[in-house]
């Protein structure tokens, strides 16, 4: 898996390459902006990112993915280590708004995820075996899900014995909070201190496990 993951990597380089030159030299073309969307992944470099996308024409940033793109590098800035992680309100499968801030004293994992995602089911058993050591130390977990059926979502919280907070708007790859936090793949995650403050993010397995027993085991 570790020779195939090394040749991914190696092949991908050359297709972002192409990806940001063609952004950069067909700036009225939708393509350009699905080039620079692409290529710009989950984690964007705002400084090369944002001279390519402020050269497109108005039309290609006013459409939606012209839209999530702009979302998606303000977010980059927002949601880094040492931030304020920002402030969301997104209801409940029984429809009751689930607010950030009521969660403040508490170490939280916003961990996003959906029902079809394998990785994230996978990393399931551990978020339950962390929660269920943790949770009377102040530590707890809001997932967010980027599913779009709702039975599908509630039947994998059941299946997987999820039992903390769980938020969806159902709007898939449009969930508002996933949007405002720059999601583009899942898993995802972002642990937020006691005072509101993002101090980890995409942590999961052994590193989200480490960084728990470090902040409850001092």
């Amino acid at each position: 898996m570790q020779a195939v993951d090394l040749r991914y990597r190696k092949n991908l380089q050359p297709r972002t390459d192409t990806q940001f030159l063609f952004a950069e030299t067909h700036p009225n073309s939708y393509f350009a902006l699905v080039a620079l969307s692409e290529a710009a992944g989950s984690k964007v470099d705002v400084a090369k990112v944002q001279p390519l996308f402020n050269a497109l024409n108005k039309e290609l940033k006013a459409t939606d993915m012209g839209r999530e793109l702009a979302q998606r590098m303000e977010a980059s800035g927002i949601t880094a280590v040492g931030k304020t992680a920002p402030l969301f309100t997104q209801n409940n499968a029984v429809g009751k708004p689930v607010v950030l801030p009521d969660f403040k004293g508490k170490v939280v994992l916003v961990e996003f995820w959906a029902s079809w995602c394998s990785p994230c089911r996978a990393e399931n058993p551990n978020l339950v075996k962390q929660y269920q050591t943790y949770k009377d130390k102040g530590f707890d977990i809001i997932s967010v899900s980027l599913d779009n059926v709702k039975e599908r979502w509630l039947e994998a919280i059941e299946k997987d014995g999820l039992a903390w907070t769980h938020v969806s708007d159902l709007k898939g790859w449009n969930n508002e909070v996933g949007r405002l936090y720059g999601v583009r793949a899942v898993p995802a995650s972002f642990l937020v201190d006691a005072q509101g403050k993002i101090i980890g993010n995409g942590l999961r397995g052994e590193p989200l496990n480490k960084k728990l027993a470090e902040i409850f085991n001092q």
